[in-house]
């Protein structure tokens, strides 16, 4: 279990975190979403013991993580995979951990063998990982002192689809197996594929928690036809927002309104489905509208088209 509460941290006039407070439970996912500096990091990092809190207060399990005796037994925490020494090798990184957390050899050739690294690759300097590389032995080093909480930033940058898709089933089967994972990500499609709950900051403060079936309630319906123009006609003529969405439509009628209408009207409909990755982005970009940073429109270059 985590728990975050009243959490707020002041650098001089600047508020990074405004007052935050959420639970991150035990047997589920619970994924942690907001733009670039909504205070996400600033967040993870009070939790983890890397920074300290203007007022407010965190816990893991109930107790603060400064005060646990073996940090690593209780909480593994992956927050920059390219941080790692590189100089040593993947093994010697995880030999230090494990020594310094006073566990038995074994767990080093378990681990590096659980993420996927090889002999040849645990012995190559960390210098010369790949990203995809550096996240897996990260990860190691988070599972080696058999934590019963995770709490990850971005941990499937620079994994290829495989490897995306090995960590999505590994956190699942922690998460299954009564641990509490607490996942940062800007890859909503797999916060949509994982996560049980879902926490949205901007701006510092929490804009919206809940379940992702709580949150995704109101995220709308998924129709496509053969004939497109008909279809957001008959949505748009019934009063109902309509946004194309690759190739199909995305509005914000329930399943059942949208399948009366486009009946009603004589559309012969291919797909018709309650939004996922489309609705979870919809939902995150008007949730964070006020606080994105990214939304500097390119600059020209000066060439006549």
């Amino acid at each position: 279990m985590i728990t975050i509460s009243g959490l707020t941290k002041r650098y001089g006039d600047v508020i990074a975190v405004d007052d935050v407070s959420f639970t991150a439970a035990p047997g589920r996912v619970t994924g942690f979403l907001g733009p670039n500096g909504a205070g996400k990091s600033t967040t993870l990092r009070i939790l983890t013991g890397l920074g300290t809190a203007t007022s407010g207060s965190t816990t893991v399990l109930g107790t603060r993580y400064a005060d646990l005796p073996n940090p690593g037994l209780e909480i593994g925490v992956l927050l920059d995979a390219s941080a790692q020494h590189g100089g040593r090798t993947g093994r010697e990184t995880l030999v230090l951990a494990q020594r310094t957390m006073g566990l038995p050899a074994g767990r080093v050739d378990e681990l590096l063998e659980r993420v996927g690294l090889t002999r040849a690759e645990s012995r190559r300097r960390v210098r010369d990982y790949s990203l995809g590389m550096r996240q897996r032995l990260g990860l190691a080093t988070a599972l080696l002192g058999g934590p019963r909480v995770l709490v990850l930033d971005e941990p499937a940058n620079g994994l290829d689809p495989a490897g995306i898709r090995w960590m999505r089933d590994l956190l699942r089967s922690f998460a299954d197996d009564g641990g509490t994972v607490l996942l940062s990500s800007h890859l909503l499609a797999e916060i949509e594929m994982i996560a049980d709950d879902i926490v949205v900051i901007g701006s510092g403060r929490v804009v919206a928690r809940g379940t992702k079936d709580e949150l995704l309630a109101g995220a709308g319906t998924l129709v496509r036809a053969d004939d497109a123009g008909a279809l957001t006609a008959a949505l748009a003529s019934a009063g109902h927002e309509v946004v194309p969405a690759d190739g199909a439509v995305l509005t914000d009628a329930d399943l059942a309104t949208a399948g009366r209408v486009l009946f009603a009207a004589g559309v012969a409909v291919t797909e018709l489905r309650a939004a996922d990755g489309a609705g979870l982005e919809k939902m995150f970009l008007e949730l964070t509208a006020a606080t994105a940073r990214d939304d500097v429109a390119p600059a020209t270059t000066g060439v006549a088209a």
